[in-house]
């Protein structure tokens, strides 16, 4: 039964992803975190890529229904304090690497959904750094515990979101809004706002999280976790059936590149940041709305990176990677490395 649950909430998620594309979302993108946070970072004018700017429902209701659910169950709960610095700068690294492979944890499986096999070499990289950043947890790695905070603390994020709600419903001409591109594909607000209110119910009842299945399976060869994200896949992929959405190949893939070496790397180090977080940016985000300070700090790391990587020119494209998005990434995995080992406890 308790399987059932996170069963049930990457089913939703799988399904709802292709369906949100058939209804404007950008291709192999139905739902897609770090992307969707690069263009929330956009139209705050926090970054001026044109083609990648707007306030997305998805997850505005993602969060919003999380803190319902908690809150609904008496587990929302004021807690942080547990090394906030670094966990803004793993985030802020996690996030320059899924730009660079171009997707997040949940969009990895969703391209792969889609036939997009370029996925395939990022979800190893994601594997790979993963199981680099769980032998450093089974080493002693820690950021520290979390207590608790003041009751208020906990709401700000919430309240902050509920802001941005209010920008995307009134939309002053100060909130950026792209005209052409991917932000300028989206599917109706009050549909993308109830699936991402779906999504973060289901995601917080279940603990829904793909870098917490992979190091779960790593480190007691649990599946809990592990199986929302194959349930994910296995709707997702019929979903795309359905719809004639699927279509196998490296090349000509939407919002996507085919620099293998760059798609393992990048993930790598999404995974291995990810991981030292204590889980992915859909899981950081479900947590920040149950009131944790450290994963709202998190998050604010993930919209800190979308941000540089898109003024300085970092984020890759269609037509591959910057060099300066490859130098990024590799000093991102020396500099992931050097905090992994400063914080080994034993």
């Amino acid at each position: 039964m308790k399987k059932g649950k996170v069963i049930l909430a990457g089913g939703v998620l799988g399904l709802l992803a292709p369906l949100l594309v058939k209804l404007g979302n950008p291709p192999n993108m139905g739902v897609c975190i770090a992307c969707f946070l690069r263009d929330i970072t956009g139209a705050l004018g926090l970054h001026r890529t044109s083609t990648v700017q707007y306030l997305r429902p998805e997850i505005l209701g993602l969060v919003l229904g999380a803190f319902l659910s908690a809150a609904a169950t008496r587990e929302f709960r004021a807690m942080g304090g547990s090394s906030a610095f670094t966990r803004f700068t793993l985030a802020f690294l996690a996030m320059l690497g899924m730009l660079v492979f171009l997707g997040c944890p949940v969009r990895t499986v969703l391209r792969l959904a889609g036939g997009d096999l370029n996925a395939l070499v990022g979800l190893v990289g994601l594997v790979c750094g993963v199981a680099v950043g769980t032998w450093f947890l089974s080493r002693g790695f820690s950021l520290g515990r979390a207590v608790p905070q003041n009751s208020v603390s906990g709401y700000i994020f919430p309240a902050a979101v509920i802001g941005l709600l209010l920008l995307l419903i009134f939309s002053p001409p100060f909130i950026f809004f792209s005209q052409q591109g991917p932000g300028s594909m989206h599917a109706p607000t009050a549909i993308s706002l109830g699936a991402g209110l779906l999504v973060g119910i289901l995601a917080q009842r279940s603990r829904l999280c793909m870098v917490g299945g992979i190091r779960d399976f790593i480190l007691f060869r649990d599946t809990y976790l592990l199986s929302g994200f194959l349930a994910v896949l296995v709707a997702a992929l019929a979903g795309n059936l359905a719809l004639g959405y699927f279509k196998p190949g490296f090349a000509g893939q939407p919002i996507a590149h085919t620099d293998g070496l760059w798609n393992f790397l990048g993930m790598a180090l999404a995974g291995w940041a990810a991981v030292l977080l204590g889980g992915c940016p859909l899981r950081q985000l479900v947590a920040a709305g149950e009131g944790n300070t450290d994963c709202a700090v998190t998050v604010l790391g993930f919209i800190a990176g979308a941000a540089v990587a898109h003024n300085f020119g970092l984020a890759a494209g269609p037509k591959g990677v910057p060099v300066a998005g490859q130098v990024a990434v590799l000093l991102g995995l020396l500099f992931v490395l050097f905090l992994s080992v400063s914080h080994l406890r034993r």
